[in-house]
């Protein structure tokens, strides 16, 4: 008996879709990074086969996802010696340029090399300063052996809609660029909510997993990922008596108790507050006690359930990702991504 992670092909095809009619005109590169935000390169066809480009962070990620596809593969890391250069080359990998010292790597290529390159808007984590941009250019426009496909920058807060920040940005993006090279700005965030930044490619991530990048859900969008366990036990204690590591939480009634086969040792949040829903025959229902490696204990009083039972933790229509991320201190981003090897993945329709 074992948690089980099943991904939905559907969703996956559906938010892809939602994607396309909120940016008709532009490309999509599809952020597929961390084993594709945990939801498994191995199980997400309808992004891989309808996307125009497809995005990983290194390059052990783009050799792991040039098994399966022909389509263009942009390196977001870019490269940082010679070897990575070539390995990049033979993956056909499309490379960001975001760092001064990446610039004499790629210049000094035997081959043609697809280029994008990233400026810092105000982000100030990765990307060339203005002075930094307009050098790479120069370097970069004299060899014929590269071609500069885009120019690229990140936004820091779009999941914020009226942050100053967001115009800021865009505002310095579109001073510093022209129309001359393609240019890509926007996330999931700006997709949804700020037309002006969506140039010619887009870079949707979260969203194609069906998880909203505000703080707030999102209806459009469709869960591509249930997360669900087996109730392993149920018992009945009496009020006073406590339940889990700590005893963190008391009962102050007769309670009967759902121990459910699921723990942080899965990737199921060790913070998640007494009160976190859990879904068990279709009735929220509240976790009672400290999350432990291998268990979780839920508070079935109200329903009737047996052993064999499946509860669903995250990824139905009661119950989405985001609303487990609050009651946790946390974001649907670390949920989906930090799932072990314990779990089992499926896909299914």
């Amino acid at each position: 008996m074992h948690a089980v992670a099943s991904i939905s092909q559907s969703a996956l095809a559906h938010n892809l879709s939602t994607t396309r009619r909120h940016s008709p005109k532009t490309k999509i590169v599809s952020m597929v990074k961390a084993n594709a935000y945990g939801h498994k390169l191995d199980l997400i066809n309808p992004l891989i086969e309808n996307s125009d480009l497809l995005a990983v962070s290194e390059l052990s990620e783009a050799k792991k996802l040039r098994g399966k596809t022909n389509k263009p593969i942009l390196l977001l890391s870019g490269v940082y010696s010679n070897n990575d250069l070539q390995q990049a080359i033979k993956l056909d990998c499309q490379i960001v340029v975001h760092h001064k010292s990446q610039i004499s790597i790629v210049n000094n290529s035997s081959e043609q090399v697809n280029v994008w390159i990233k400026i810092d808007t105000g982000m100030h984590r990765l990307g060339l300063s203005a002075s930094e941009y307009n050098e790479c250019l120069t370097l970069l426009e004299l060899n014929s052996l590269i071609n500069i496909e885009c120019v690229m920058s990140h936004f820091a807060c779009a999941d914020e809609i009226d942050n100053t920040m967001n115009k800021s940005q865009l505002n310095k993006f579109n001073e510093l660029t022209s129309a001359k090279y393609k240019r890509s700005m926007a996330n999931s965030a700006a997709i949804l909510s700020n037309t002006k930044s969506h140039f010619d490619y887009i870079r949707p991530g979260i969203m194609l997993y069906g998880i909203s990048p505000f703080a707030k859900e999102f209806s459009y969008l469709k869960a591509a990922m249930k997360l669900s366990a087996p109730i392993m036990s149920i018992k009945t204690i009496n009020s006073g008596e406590s339940v889990g590591y700590g005893a963190t939480w008391t009962a102050d009634k007769k309670t009967t108790i759902a121990v459910i086969g699921i723990g942080y040792g899965d990737g199921y949040p060790r913070h998640a507050k007494n009160g976190t829903p859990v879904v068990v025959n279709n009735t929220i229902c509240p976790l009672i006690g400290r999350v432990s490696m291998d268990l979780i204990c839920v508070d079935i009083s109200n329903i009737n359930a047996n052993i064999g039972d499946i509860a669903t933790l995250w990824g139905d229509d009661l119950l989405s990702v985001e609303t487990v991320a609050d009651w946790s201190n946390t974001i649907g981003y670390e949920l989906v991504t930090g799932l072990s090897s314990r779990v089992k993945f499926i896909d299914v329709a």
